[in-house]
């Protein structure tokens, strides 16, 4: 539940910014949770191969995927929040430069 809360946010605020920007706001509002979710895949395998390194191979199949969960969030929100900042940096210097 408190997921879908996440989700609401981090698509609220891409569409936010593109109906700011006179941008595709339902495609970029998209964008963003996708980048939320690659994000936390990429932060998921990237805490299996260090903690792999760290212990066993059976120690990956003992993990609990609670914990796995939980920590590959803040992957996918600085993810979000990368993706974001790139499109406002990227939209503010073509709104100045065509005025």
């Amino acid at each position: 539940m408190l997921g879908l809360f996440l989700l609401y946010f981090i698509g609220k605020a891409y569409y936010d910014l593109a109906e700011k920007h006179t941008k595709k706001k339902w495609l970029h509002a998209f964008l963003g949770i996708a980048a939320y979710y690659l994000g936390t895949m990429i932060g998921g395998v990237i805490i299996v191969i260090f903690y792999g390194l760290l212990e066993s191979e059976q120690a990956i199949d003992e993990m609990n995927d609670i914990v796995l969960s939980l920590l590959s969030v803040p992957f996918g929100v600085l993810s979000c929040w990368f993706l974001y900042y790139i499109l406002k940096r990227k939209w503010e210097d073509d709104s100045l430069s065509i005025s």
